[in-house]
């Protein structure tokens, strides 16, 4: 894993602009205000939570905790049982709880407080390696911390919306886990892309991934990028089908 692989003329570049053009268009501009963008120490915990969990929901919860506990050291301390009350609005509370310690507790362990801010210092790649040696945490949460956070990096969150539909699309091999999708996409992205780019690009296939290709009965005949979606070109009489095979 590189910061940003060696770019080439691959067409299926150009389809990523065409979509992301569809999808402003379909939705309009999704941007994250430079004001909104969190500190990488918030964003973790965010995801280590979020599991199954709707945004505002983890959102909520990540607020409280430190307002709470008044530190993140101070959430590594607390008893998991104690955690896990807090945290009784995530789906997974006692597994989020649990997740949460362990990971706070291994930072400490290793950074002596819960602080990233020596990955800044870090080239993306090193440090996206050291955030998923953390327990809990995997490749979106990693490129979570490194994009949405003020760290601002040119790197791609993919959540299941966003996987499914570069599955359908043909860009990603259909049983791609994460980690796989974020090696098969990152070549492939436009070069002039930056991290509010990439980071609206996510959000906007989270848009289309709960409007119109959904996990189940994807709506293809309204769907804004039909015309560039593998699956979406099949004939419109014929029913939807996996892509199982595609490769």
């Amino acid at each position: 894993m590189s910061d940003r692989l060696p770019f080439g003329d691959d067409p299926r570049t150009e389809i990523l602009r065409r979509t992301q053009a569809a999808l402003i268009d379909a939705f309009g501009r999704i941007v994250r205000p430079i004001d909104k963008r969190r500190s990488p120490e918030w964003v973790l915990v965010h995801g280590v939570i979020g599991a199954r969990s709707k945004t505002a929901v983890s959102n909520a919860s990540t607020d409280a905790l430190l307002s709470t506990y008044g530190s993140w050291e101070a959430v590594a301390r607390a008893p998991v049982a104690e955690l896990s009350d807090r945290l009784a609005r995530q789906t997974f509370p006692e597994q989020s709880a649990r997740r949460l310690k362990a990971c706070l507790e291994q930072v400490v362990a290793l950074r002596g407080s819960v602080d990233l801010r020596h990955l800044s210092n870090l080239p993306t790649a090193e440090a996206m390696v050291w955030l998923e040696a953390l327990p809990g945490v995997g490749r979106k949460i990693a490129a979570g911390v490194m994009n949405t956070s003020g760290f601002a990096r040119s790197v791609m969150v993919i959540d299941s919306h966003h996987r499914r539909i570069m599955q359908r699309m043909g860009f990603v091999p259909a049983k791609a886990d994460t980690a796989r999708a974020y090696d098969a996409l990152m070549p492939l992205l436009p070069p002039e892309w930056h991290a509010a780019d990439m980071d609206e690009h996510h959000l906007l296939l989270k848009k289309l991934g709960q409007t119109f290709c959904r996990p189940r009965e994807p709506r293809c005949k309204n769907c804004p990028v039909r015309a560039d979606c593998a699956t979406g070109q099949r004939k419109p009489s014929s029913p939807y089908q996996p892509l199982s095979g595609r490769r």
